[in-house]
């Protein structure tokens, strides 16, 4: 992370994918109430949720790159990600005509 007083939430606004506890989570929702989150561990759904008083309270791990975050369930370790995306827009790359 480049800006050390970032907060959760702005890192969560930027976010394409959670890792929580190890297990990567694409299903996440950041609202006025809470975070939620849901994945899966082999064929068992998994679900966290936080109110937004327990992301403020989280803590950046400079040394892991991650947060940690405490829930109604107990400490959890939460990692942030970026993804890159592509696109299906043609006017993106050239294609030389073959004549």
């Amino acid at each position: 992370m480049s800006d050390s007083n970032q907060t959760l939430r702005t890192a969560l606004e930027t976010s394409d994918m959670l890792v929580i506890d190890g297990l990567h989570a694409w299903e996440f929702s950041l609202d006025d109430v809470q975070l939620l989150i849901k994945c899966m561990d082999g064929r068992a759904e998994k679900r966290w949720s936080f109110k937004l008083a327990q992301l403020d309270a989280a803590v950046f791990d400079e040394t892991l790159q991650s947060w940690t975050l405490i829930g109604d369930s107990g400490e959890h370790r939460l990692v942030c990600l970026c993804a890159l995306k592509a696109t299906n827009d043609d006017d993106d790359c050239e294609v030389a005509d073959e004549a």
